[in-house]
């Protein structure tokens, strides 16, 4: 079986609606080997609030979720910005994916190489990388 080579130094995201984990492919010639290089926590989201107009029956944890989702496409779209990666994997539980996707600039979705929707942020490294060689 054939997998799509991981190029040097992409951006790997594993994360659900309450933080993320980043990651920076370690691995040469296509190989992957996650690196993990940082964390992304909501901190205090009461002052923020999620994208768009919030349905009067959305519980506070779904509130919570869709804003964590908001402010990781903002982080996402910022480092864009800045150059700092040229390929990505999003590795994100389905509802925090589907939150995201909606919110990320063509900045962004241009760079993904691929979305795949599992809860896997508690997971060992090397169970997140065969899940993602998998899915390539």
């Amino acid at each position: 079986m054939t997998h799509l080579p991981v190029p040097h130094k992409t951006l790997i995201v594993v994360g659900t609606g309450e933080g993320a984990k980043f990651y920076r492919n370690a691995g040469k010639n296509g190989d992957l080997k996650l690196q993990h290089s940082k964390d992304l926590e909501p901190g205090d989201l009461a002052d923020q609030g999620p994208a768009g107009k919030q349905p009067p029956d959305m519980s506070a944890k779904e509130s919570m979720e869709a804003t964590f989702a908001k402010i990781l496409a903002n982080h996402l779209y910022a480092l864009a910005q800045s150059h700092k990666f040229d390929d990505l994997i999003l590795v994100l539980d389905p509802d925090t994916l589907g939150e995201t996707r909606p919110s990320l600039h063509v900045s962004v979705t241009d760079k993904i190489m691929l979305e795949l929707p599992k809860t896997l942020v508690n997971s060992p490294t090397d169970e997140i990388e065969k899940s993602i060689m998998a899915a390539l």
